[in-house]
């Protein structure tokens, strides 16, 4: 199949497949003189894993990381990568639930300020009133929320 066909068969943009190729992620296959290159399902199948992985969190560099363990018996070291993740993945959702607590307070004042005071969202985000931050928040987030 064409590089076209690959992309949809793979559900990704030509452009994704050409990027892959050119950061080494994907290979490009060769051609004869004057074709056009040609791919095959296992190409769309790599292709998908990508993408697959990507929708997990996995960074481009971890994916490669998983495609060279891929070939070969590497269990463990999957595992661990993954393990990993899912911490990073668990704590983005504790903050996450935090910055919401912060929201969920900020839109609550701002139905609860008397009409002319001002916006208390814009009052506490410029320092005037600090929210208040729940103790799980990491230092990073509580650093773009002040």
């Amino acid at each position: 199949m064409t590089i076209g066909r690959l992309a949809e068969a793979a559900g990704v943009h030509v452009e994704t497949v050409r990027y892959y190729q050119r950061i080494g992620l994907f290979p490009e296959p060769a051609r004869a003189y004057g074709s056009a290159r040609r791919y095959g399902p296992a190409d769309a199948a790599h292709l998908r894993f990508i993408k697959r992985a990507q929708g997990l969190g996995f960074a481009l560099d971890e994916v490669r990381l998983l495609l060279q363990l891929a070939v070969g018996e590497h269990c463990a070291e999957t595992r661990t990568l993954a393990e990993r993740k899912l911490v990073l993945v668990e704590e983005k959702l504790r903050d996450l639930t935090a910055i919401q607590h912060v929201l969920r307070g900020l839109v609550r004042a701002c139905g609860a300020g008397a009409p002319g005071c001002g916006c208390p969202i814009i009052d506490r985000l410029a320092g005037e009133a600090r929210p208040t931050m729940p103790a799980g928040l990491t230092s990073a987030n509580r650093r773009d929320l002040r």
